[in-house]
């Protein structure tokens, strides 16, 4: 786990651990952007500043900016869900890895190596089902921590001694449970079709997935978690929360609680707490109207300031000879393009950090045979995270 830094003494942890590991960081916005309030016109280092990118320009070296990267798929507000997959849940059925997204499948490989394989931030609230930003290989929708209250009791909080012995009793349990029921599977497994049989697998990988959580919970019931540096926050609503999440999840990866994380910005991001009295949903279908499209602007400035000052803050944080933010790859877009015609295509994508050059604009082609899928990119944030792999989601090869 990585030391404490910048005077937070409070969160220093078993000294060297993790430190200089890779990490990865990815937070998406389910009703997109203003994009052409975003994008410049002009490819390269030399782009222009643009009205979106106001609060972020004092840090423009710290990441990259792309455009004409998408998944090459529709279903509107219904498909925003495949942002970190390249696939839709309803296609996932017959595909080795399903509808997993990029954080998951990261967790996978590396989040053995800490108390949490990933944390995903959000909101249950909201249009279409709350917090849909990550998915497992079985197709199932992760559920989010709600709130920086829980999120501050997930790291920091440990449970008492009498908690901590039903806990080990309820994983025996449960381990013994599990092999029961493997044992059935595997016997079950001799005698269907190969129809059934498929059904089966995607049962065994459920099963090898609860076995994973299953060895976590054990290897680190018995382990302190890191001491708290503040008071636990309250929980007040996702506009105020944002600046405390942003914090937490800073901390989580500095005390190396995890390597892997999410926070969705969803339905439940109130417009009122910002002075607009409508609807954030209501304001994203705006019709080109210039009242709403103003207050739409104020709503995602206001998101991507604290975007900045969550890059900003893991510059800070040092991580053995580097930073925290040179060894943690931040990924920062939505799966919708344009809420207004429902398009989730041309998506707002930025990626900071994680030892990349940055300082550019890339502009790739927006449509034609030379179009760059985005999961092409999540390939290339995969084998910085140390990954062998060739292929992620809908990728045709790598970005780079």
């Amino acid at each position: 786990m990585a030391k404490s830094v910048g005077g937070n003494s409070a969160v220093q942890t078993a000294k060297g651990a993790g430190m200089g590991a890779r990490r990865f960081v990815a937070v998406g916005n389910l009703l997109g952007f203003q994009t052409d309030q975003l994008f410049p016109t002009t490819p390269g280092k030399a782009y222009e500043k643009t009205t979106l990118l106001e609060p972020l320009w004092e840090n423009r070296q710290l990441m990259t900016l792309y455009r004409g990267l998408d998944h090459g798929i529709k279903g509107g507000h219904f498909a925003v869900h495949s942002f970190l997959s390249g696939v839709l849940n309803s296609e996932a059925q017959n595909r080795p890895n399903g509808n997993v997204t990029i954080d998951q499948f990261i967790a996978d490989e590396v989040g053995y190596q800490t108390r949490f394989p990933s944390l995903t931030v959000g909101s249950e609230g909201g249009i279409h089902g709350g917090c849909q930003i990550a998915w497992t290989k079985s197709g199932v929708r992760v559920p989010p921590i709600e709130g920086p209250a829980e999120l501050f009791d997930r790291l920091f909080v440990s449970e008492s001694p009498d908690r901590q012995a039903r806990r080990v009793q309820d994983n025996a349990l449960q381990a013994s449970i599990l092999d029961t029921v493997l044992d059935d599977a595997n016997g079950l497994s001799k005698r269907v079709n190969r129809e059934d049989k498929d059904k089966l697998d995607e049962y065994f990988t459920s099963i090898r997935d609860v076995e994973k959580r299953l060895e976590l919970r054990q290897r680190w019931a018995s382990l302190p978690k890191p001491k708290a540096p503040f008071d636990k926050p309250a929980n007040v609503n996702m506009v105020e929360d944002l600046p405390m999440l942003y914090e937490l999840i800073a901390l989580a990866l500095q005390t190396d609680s995890t390597r892997v994380a999410t926070l969705e910005i969803g339905g439940n991001f109130l417009p009122q707490n910002l002075g607009i009295d409508k609807s954030y949903h209501g304001l994203s279908h705006h019709g080109n109207d210039k009242a709403a499209i103003a207050d739409l602007i104020t709503l995602e400035k206001y998101q991507i300031l604290h975007f900045g000052k969550f890059l900003a803050r893991l510059s800070k944080m040092k991580d053995g000879d580097q930073t925290l933010l040179d060894s943690t790859s931040v990924l920062f877009g939505s799966g919708m393009g344009n809420a207004n015609s429902h398009k989730n295509s041309d998506l707002p994508i930025i990626v900071a950090g994680g030892g990349y050059g940055h300082g550019d604009f890339k502009k790739a082609e927006l449509s034609g045979g030379h179009k760059i899928p985005l999961c092409n990119l999540f390939v290339d944030i995969a084998q910085r995270m140390g990954i062998e792999t060739e292929s992620f989601g809908s990728s045709t090869g790598t970005f780079a």
